[in-house]
């Protein structure tokens, strides 16, 4: 019964895609801020992307042009589309969702990209 569940990561080469998704196991996610974090071996937790519950979005510089961030409300779903994928990118992924000042995680998922 874990909030969020996040899925789709995995090992690609270097220019690849991946594309995440992030369920939410209750209804009253669909109205909430989310986002996608990463964090790489040694270093912090870092925000890629987020969406509002009104759906506008917001994007790590080192990711935008590549990144896009969406969700299905009606599937209490966010997705990451990522494109043209980097070495750098490796790292395990969150998805969080806000509540009330309160952060929700996933249990993350691994995307390695070889160069």
């Amino acid at each position: 019964q874990v909030p969020l569940v996040e899925s789709g990561g995995g090992l690609v080469q270097a220019g690849g895609s991946l594309r995440l998704s992030c369920a939410a196991s209750k209804s009253f996610f669909s109205i909430l801020p989310m986002g996608w974090y990463r964090q790489a071996p040694g270093k912090q937790r870092e925000l890629v992307a987020r969406i509002s519950g009104g759906g506008s979005t917001d994007y790590a510089d080192s990711v935008k042009g590549r990144f896009t961030i969406s969700r299905d409300n009606a599937k209490y779903t966010v997705y990451l589309q990522m494109n043209s994928l980097k070495p750098e990118d490796t790292a395990v992924y969150y998805c969080n969702a806000k509540l009330s000042g309160f952060d929700y995680w996933g249990q993350g998922t691994q995307v390695t990209v070889s160069s």
